[in-house]
């Protein structure tokens, strides 16, 4: 393993092969979730490979059976209960500058992405060239069960899925397979778990940074996997009519309506998954997809960071933290929201959440000026 530039953790691996870096996430017993040391690691590694000449290509995987399960908030909810909520506001200050990088990236970076995707793991890979999937892929963004929106630029990507699909992934924290990945746009290709090692090989052995010869020799090993018969995305229309809806009221109205019509499991999964998660949470987290439509992932990010810093002050609400608290410290389950009904979460309300924080020392996310915009998803769909 080559070390990284320079080295203070053992949490990101390094391998170099030829023009090729690989860097591995390494933290398979907490499922790679993303530290503040894996963080840095990357931001280290992105920023120097772009300027060395000697590399041409990144791969990006997880050690284990995940890819990446997020970013550690539960770390982060320590380091502001210790300290401050600016310790927060650090962590995720770093995390979206990353996100930006990697977006705006001049060099293909291969995503590897096997076993679980959430959260910060899309944050690192989503935003890359290229997102190879196998049959043990699952995706989501689960944050409106924590308290949380979808963050690291997902405003971005969701609000560019196949109609209205993204504020149903965005909203319900919805699992995705591999084939409904390749569908809404979130994977580029798809290579079975038994090919994915002579992939890695062949793409260790390239000299180029061209990206067309790099999908070419990804090509070679994928395949097209077809939506499984009972998935929600072959209900585009469904989705669309619901999800294209003014409010969440009026969103969960509608799903509702059309349980009555038809007994689709997924629709009864996104009503529970709605009525379950914090009604502040899923109101934001709408407005920032649909802002998104029309952002750029810079301009994404800098909105979901005055976001995020909000949340991390509980200035309008705790619930980031009594999510974290029931998921994933205390593990009952059973948050209670407040205010824990939709239509006690005002307008007014939501719009604090898009202003600039009210203190002295707190400043907007600052992105460096960088040649490109961001990636253009294609669905498959």
């Amino acid at each position: 393993m080559a070390s990284l530039p320079p080295a203070d953790s053992d949490q990101v691996l390094v391998e170099a092969n030829g023009v090729t870096r690989t860097l591995v996430l390494n933290r398979p017993k907490q499922l790679n979730a993303l530290s503040s040391a894996m963080i840095m690691g990357f931001l280290r590694c992105f920023t120097a490979y772009e300027e060395d000449e000697r590399v041409k290509l990144l791969i990006v995987k997880g050690k284990g059976r995940a890819f990446c399960a997020g970013g550690d908030v539960a770390a982060v909810v320590r380091s502001i209960n210790n300290d401050s909520w600016k310790c927060g506001a650090h962590f995720f200050r770093n995390e979206f500058l990353l996100n930006y990088i990697i977006a705006t990236y001049n060099k293909p970076q291969v995503s590897l992405l096997t076993g679980i995707v959430m959260g910060g793991g899309a944050g690192v890979s989503i935003h890359g060239r290229f997102r190879v999937v196998t049959e043990s892929t699952v995706f989501a963004m689960p944050e409106t069960a924590l308290g949380l929106f979808p963050d690291i630029g997902a405003s971005y990507f969701l609000s560019r899925f196949p109609g209205f699909c993204g504020e149903y992934v965005g909203l319900t924290g919805v699992r995705l397979d591999a084939p409904e990945m390749l569908a809404c746009g979130l994977a580029t290709h798809f290579v079975p778990s038994d090919r994915l090692g002579l992939l890695e090989e062949s793409l260790k052995k390239v000299d180029t940074s061209d990206p067309f010869a790099i999908c070419g020799i990804i090509d070679q090993y994928s395949q097209q996997p077809s939506l499984k018969e009972k998935s929600a995305l072959s209900r585009l229309e469904i989705i669309n009519k619901c999800f294209s809806k003014r409010t969440v009221e009026e969103i969960l109205a509608s799903l509702e309506q059309e349980a009555l019509n038809f007994a689709d499991e997924w629709i009864a999964a996104a009503i529970q998954s709605l009525k379950k998660a914090s009604p502040t949470s899923l109101k934001i987290s709408l407005r920032s997809i649909r802002e998104g439509r029309t952002q750029t992932v810079g301009e994404c990010l800098r909105r979901e960071y005055r976001m995020v810093c909000h949340v991390m002050r509980g200035d309008f609400s705790r619930d980031f933290f009594e999510g974290c608290r029931a998921i994933l410290l205390d593990k009952d389950r059973n948050p209670k929201w407040m205010p824990p009904r939709l239509e006690e979460v005002h307008d007014d309300v939501v719009e604090k959440y898009f202003c600039k924080v009210d203190d002295p020392e707190w400043e907007d996310l600052d992105l460096p000026a960088r040649p490109s915009h961001g990636r253009r998803l294609v669905p498959k769909l």
